[in-house]
């Protein structure tokens, strides 16, 4: 199994399934034996990064959270596509995936397709950039299907009609 020994990025697309849910516990069985094999790991979801970036920026210790982050051999950045990110986050965002580009592993997790990724970041501009660095070649593993919790929900419901 690939452990990350090499600069990697990967984007999971589409709403969650049982296969995106098989995807995700093969990643956090690649990140807990990248962690295990030495390697420095970071997980944030989206939102809370752009917070954390904002924060340091405010508080004049941007560079120093930049430069842990750069040390960092994956970075997971979970979620994107829930909350809009205000143009100064966006900034900061486009900024992390910048420096990171073929330097560090980045692995994005989205419900957005890329032609959505704009109602994020805000800026055609910005988000063009940042997906141009982020999927050269890079893994683009696609879900479609019906939400597990949703198909979960709906099993239970019939279960209960059934008693």
């Amino acid at each position: 199994m690939e452990l990350w020994t090499e600069v990697r990025r990967r984007v999971l697309t589409g709403e969650l399934s049982r296969r995106q849910a098989a995807e995700e516990y093969d990643l956090n069985y690649r990140t807990v034996a990248a962690c295990l094999a030495g390697r420095k790991v970071r997980f944030f979801r989206v939102t809370e990064l752009i917070t954390a970036l904002l924060e340091a920026r405010d508080e004049k210790s941007l560079l120093r959270l930049r430069s842990q982050l750069a040390k960092q051999d994956v970075v997971v950045l979970d979620e994107l596509g829930y909350v809009p990110a205000s143009k100064a986050g966006a900034e900061l965002l486009f900024d992390l995936v910048g420096q990171a580009y073929e330097r560090q592993s980045l692995v994005v997790t989205t419900n957005l397709p890329f032609e959505n990724w704009t109602e994020v970041l805000g800026s055609e501009r910005l988000t063009g950039a940042a997906l141009d660095r982020l999927t050269h070649r890079c893994h683009i593993l696609e879900f479609t299907g019906q939400s597990y919790r949703l198909q979960d929900a709906q099993r239970r419901s019939r279960s209960k009609k059934q008693e």
